[in-house]
């Protein structure tokens, strides 16, 4: 079956054919593809064909997929059963990986998706300090919660209608208790501090920015948000569900030496299921329910084949990380696109940290904040996506995310993926 025809039946069933915005091509155009199966670091489609995946679930698969340590663990898992609704013991062993990881985790509470461990961290910090307003920057996707949905990047920036609450149904009294400011500029912190200093519960921030592309932030940013959240009172959470464990085992806050009051994570700890994960010093997690005033449950809280999944993935990065080897391709892949890129004339640079990449439609780089990203060339960027699915290559669906390397794409996976990004670059 063609995917234009389970496409053209997933519309007549599903919300735009699909069950989250960003698998849909609405930045690229054409059909979305659908995914039959996946091994390492190809997925088959319905279609028979097979590709390289840069998706990699978002970041979450960063073993690759169908891993045999994890879907051992899964199975055995599956096999004394798939969800309780009472506490395990394989709960606790997940948290206590957790916080051995970090210094800067005591306590940690288990959920269900990135969303909703940004969604508690932001009533957490409020309920602790008392206090209302939440300070973001434009272009950081926080997840879909009311009042992160206010310059948000990811699909917001293709799914919305350009407005700054790129969704409706997002009250405007609830809008109005995010305040906004650019990434990477610590200046509008300081006159967002200034003005409302007293009312900010907390300053949130992807420490490495992945929802408008890669963008990293320049040296000192982070440290000046910290000092600035807590000269006012306030504190500073670091949304690491996309960083956490991604560049090293553990947090990026750790590497980047700031010591942030909340941390979420997810993606890579859940093991490809659904599990995230909100971490903090015990004084402030003390203050959930059910010994706190601040209340957060969830049905499949610490799902056993979740939680079973999560520990063997952090295991196997524990003990033998693969960081220095991913980081060394995206390097390899960076260095060969812009070189080639500069020698055919297309103003496209990828700019990339560590093990994530994004190829930018512009030759102006360094991208430092989502204005700089918003001057890309998305109509260039969807013709370059194009010529790479054509070539047998998945990149993300939009010129705003990051792309991954997994510990399962090899050497010859990157050969093929670097020939075939100076071909499509020809042709452009």
């Amino acid at each position: 079956m063609t995917h234009d025809q389970i496409y053209s039946r997933a519309c007549t069933l599903i919300p735009g054919g699909v069950n989250s915005p960003v698998r849909a091509f609405n930045a690229v155009g054409g059909t979305p593809i659908f995914v039959t199966s996946g091994k390492g670091a190809e997925i088959t489609l319905a279609d028979g064909r097979t590709l390289i995946d840069c998706c990699c679930s978002w970041g979450a698969m960063i073993l690759g997929h169908a891993s045999p340590l994890v879907t051992e663990a899964v199975t055995k898992a599956a096999a004394t059963g798939t969800t309780f609704g009472i506490a395990t013991p394989g709960e606790v062993e997940l948290a206590e990986r957790l916080v051995a990881a970090s210094p800067l985790l005591e306590k940690v509470r288990l959920v269900n998706s990135g969303t909703e461990a940004v969604m508690t961290a932001v009533r957490l910090a409020r309920g602790v300090t008392g206090r209302d307003l939440i300070l973001k920057c434009e272009g950081c996707y926080h997840g879909h919660s009311d009042s992160l949905l206010v310059s948000a990047g990811s699909g917001v920036l293709t799914a919305g209608d350009g407005t700054e609450v790129a969704s409706a149904g997002v009250p405007a009294i609830i809008a109005r208790d995010t305040l906004v400011i650019p990434y990477n500029d610590l200046a509008a912190a300081e006159r967002a501090f200034a003005a409302h200093g007293a009312r900010i519960a907390a300053v949130i921030v992807e420490p490495v920015a992945g929802n408008m592309g890669c963008v990293p932030p320049v040296e000192g940013y982070l440290k000046g948000l910290e000092t600035l959240a807590h000269r006012a009172g306030a504190l500073l959470i670091c949304d690491e569900v996309i960083n956490a464990f991604r560049f090293r085992y553990g947090l990026y806050s750790d590497a980047a030496g700031i010591e942030p009051d909340i941390i979420t994570m997810g993606k890579v700890i859940g093991g490809g299921f659904p599990l995230a994960a909100i971490g903090a010093k015990a004084e402030i997690m003390d203050a959930l329910a059910p010994h706190g005033k601040v209340y957060q449950a969830g049905t499949l809280s610490g799902n056993p084949v979740a939680v079973a999944a999560a520990i063997a993935v952090l295991d196997e990065l524990r003990t033998r990380p693969p960081y220095a080897e991913m980081a060394a391709k995206v390097t390899r892949i960076t260095d060969a696109f812009n070189a080639a890129a500069t020698r055919i004339g297309v103003p496209m640079r990828i700019q990339s940290y560590q093990t994530v990449f994004t190829p930018f439609a512009t030759d102006a780089l360094p991208v430092r904040n989502l204005a700089d990203a918003q001057a890309a060339d998305t109509a260039l960027y969807a013709r370059f996506f194009h010529a790479m699915l054509a070539r047998g290559i998945y990149l993300e669906p939009s010129a705003f995310e990051v792309n991954f390397i997994s510990a399962a794409h090899t050497d010859t996976h990157v050969n093929t993926l670097i020939s075939a990004m100076e071909d499509a670059l020809t042709t452009l």
